[in-house]
């Protein structure tokens, strides 16, 4: 079975890395110098989290989160 889950990217310049997040899947976490290697990483986060959460007899959480934009104006 296949299943997309939404990460979040964040670039961080002091470590010259993509920080990345999953939200449906609390504390877990990756990085990679390269949006390319951060994305594979995550696909090997993402496993390895499941991969606990079964051993541990824990569900894998069935939903996901809604992501959106807000525009704030900036004084």
């Amino acid at each position: 079975m296949q299943r997309g889950f939404k990460v979040i990217l964040e670039w961080d310049r002091e470590a010259n890395a993509y920080h990345v997040s999953v939200p449906a899947l609390p504390g877990c976490f990756t990085y990679g110098h390269t949006r390319v290697v951060a994305l594979e990483r995550a696909q090997e986060a993402i496993r390895g989290h499941i991969k606990g959460l079964k051993l541990i007899g824990e569900p894998v959480p069935e939903g996901d989160v809604d992501i959106d934009e807000i525009m704030v104006n900036i004084p």
